[in-house]
């Protein structure tokens, strides 16, 4: 029995349901541009520019992360706290390999950013399996997660930055212009392109679309669900310590507090705006990438606009349900034609 031909006819009909989130992204990111150059002329500053784009880096790296998670039927909570563990240990082995062993600062980057790529991979390790072999909701499995490694990162460091990177990891990548952009925006560039890559030209990318969007098919099939599962929640941990690097070179620090829960919605969000369907097997790449630049433009412009942190917080809000109420009409027009 072929995946392809048993699900073909329900893809499209659920790509067809996504089109109406997904074409309103980039008529409400010309909308905001349009408004703040009419009423902030800091918004097209340099520095703005440049500001915007770093958070959409983070956010689209963390975001394709979430989305390969969604597209497979579940869902990740705990990506904001692995990326501060991911900070946290990085900045730790960095300081201890330059100050206390004397290793040479190209080493100690090494060191520290595999270890960071270790502990998060570990974290989505635990989240796969307690939710493809316990059956535990990925929700709850998630939320227990976010709960242990912030305690484990907190106890790490007490609530202290990690200071003593390397100087070349905070100059020379995290605050430096490459050609004139941010370095992260090259990271998140290729991010991006591997993930569309993974997603159109390989059978991991098939596989995965396929337990989404029909599990007992992909499993009648011969494929085993329980591994691809939990990839998905590796990959996405993976790319929420990549982030935690980016945002510690950023910081010149390893930090407890990355704003996670911010991080967790807004990666959430841009996967939802971005036409990732809530119940599996839809979702692309670079749509949500462009959904990370207009999560990211909208957040700046209410923070130049003076806009309460609260009150950012129930726009984003929002703006997630609108997406989600729009998924739901629109599959449920798809489901009665």
């Amino acid at each position: 029995m072929s995946i392809t031909s048993v699900d073909r006819a329900a893809l499209v009909e659920r790509l067809s349901a996504r089109l109406s989130v997904v074409g309103l992204i980039p008529f409400l990111l010309v909308l905001v541009v349009i408004g703040m150059a009419l009423v902030e002329p800091r918004f097209y500053g340099l520095p703005n520019l440049f500001n915007i784009l770093r958070n959409t880096s983070f956010l689209a790296i963390m975001a394709c992360g979430q989305m390969l998670v969604m597209i497979g039927g579940g869902m990740d909570l705990s990506v904001g706290a692995t990326a501060a563990l991911a900070s946290v240990v990085a900045a730790k082995v960095m300081a201890s390999a330059t100050e206390a062993y004397g290793f040479d600062p190209g080493v100690a980057m090494v060191l520290g950013i595999l270890s960071s790529l270790g502990s998060a991979a570990a974290v989505g390790l635990l989240n796969g399996l307690c939710s493809a072999l316990l059956r535990v909701p990925s929700l709850i499995v998630t939320l227990g997660t976010l709960s242990i490694v912030s305690g484990i990162t907190l106890m790490m460091t007490s609530g202290m930055p990690v200071y003593g990177l390397p100087r070349g990891f905070i100059a020379d990548f995290g605050r430096a212009l490459w050609w004139g952009v941010p370095a992260p925006a090259y990271v998140a560039i290729a991010v991006v392109a591997v993930v569309c890559l993974v997603q159109r030209k390989t059978v991991l990318g098939t596989y995965i679309y396929a337990i989404g969007g029909n599990p007992l098919a992909a499993i009648v099939s011969g494929i085993s669900a329980t591994f691809y599962v939990v990839l998905t929640f590796v990959l996405c941990a993976l790319l929420a310590s990549v982030t935690g690097l980016l945002i510690t070179a950023q910081m010149g620090s390893g930090q407890t507090n990355l704003g996670g829960d911010r991080l967790m919605l807004l990666s959430i969000a841009a996967a939802v705006i971005g036409g990732t369907s809530l119940r599996g097997g839809i979702g692309r790449a670079e749509i949500v990438g462009l959904s990370a630049l207009f999560l990211s433009t909208l957040t700046n412009a209410l923070n130049l606009l003076r806009i309460n942190s609260k009150k950012e917080l129930v726009v984003l809000g929002v703006v997630v349900v609108a997406a989600v109420a729009i998924d739901s009409l629109g599959r449920g027009k798809a489901a009665v034609e």
